[in-house]
């Protein structure tokens, strides 16, 4: 007897997002796998970004049904919300990283979020500035790295905690050519070890890149969806 079909990490049934009266997502219908890559494409002000923000919890369905890794987004509590945030890595357009904090707090930070034993953060830090080209850069606070070096440390912080989901909005707009293709090898590198990618993305280079699965948004609608 064949074993049971695993469920869909993610599901959208019917999903319709309004910001006032205006639908940034209608009557949406998804399932991604675990283990999947998706990219997401579309022109501004498709649905990108809103997407994205449903599945972490950051906006809510006006109607349908969104469940992500067991949680059911729709109706979840503060509780479930946290317990899910445990499990994801968020890179945002605006790095968001706190000011007043190093980078090497910043990330310190985000694996006290998901429950990392405070002796391998260090030595999980350092590899993973190293990564992104911030070696040596722990103790500089935000304010001192140009746009780009904030955004490679916005992934570092989001990969670090090695997700089982990563959602991430356009990881390579604010970077020079070399810096993106590192960042989407490490991207790739998180998709080997296991972990489901979704990644919203205007750069074709890194949309091109085999495996996976396309969906083009377009007024909040499913345009595409292909191999």
């Amino acid at each position: 007897m064949a074993p049971p079909a695993e469920p869909p990490l993610i599901r959208l049934r019917g999903v319709s997002v309004f910001y006032g009266n205006r639908p940034a997502l209608e009557e949406l219908d998804l399932e991604v796998g675990k283990n999947e890559r998706l990219w997401i494409t579309g022109p501004s002000g498709a649905g990108k970004t809103t997407l994205l923000r449903l599945l972490c919890g950051a906006v809510r369905a006006a109607r349908g049904e969104v469940e992500v890794d067991g949680v059911r987004l729709d109706r979840a509590g503060r509780r479930d919300l946290e317990r899910l945030r445990r499990r994801l890595g968020i890179v945002f357009q605006d790095p968001r990283l706190i000011a007043g904090f190093t980078l090497h707090e910043n990330l310190v930070l985000g694996l006290e979020a998901c429950g990392e034993r405070p002796e391998r953060m260090g030595p999980k830090i350092e590899r993973m500035l190293a990564r992104v080209g911030l070696a040596g850069r722990g103790a500089s606070f935000p304010t001192a790295l140009s746009g780009g070096e904030q955004q490679r440390a916005a992934v570092a912080r989001a990969l670090v905690r090695e997700p089982r989901l990563l959602l991430a909005d356009e990881p390579t707009g604010n970077l020079d050519p070399a810096s993106a293709r590192a960042v989407a090898e490490l991207l790739e590198e998180a998709w080997i070890r296991g972990a489901t990618l979704l990644i919203a993305t205007h750069d074709p280079e890194l949309a091109a890149r085999p495996g996976g699965r396309l969906l083009r948004l377009k007024r909040g609608r499913i345009a595409v969806e292909a191999p």
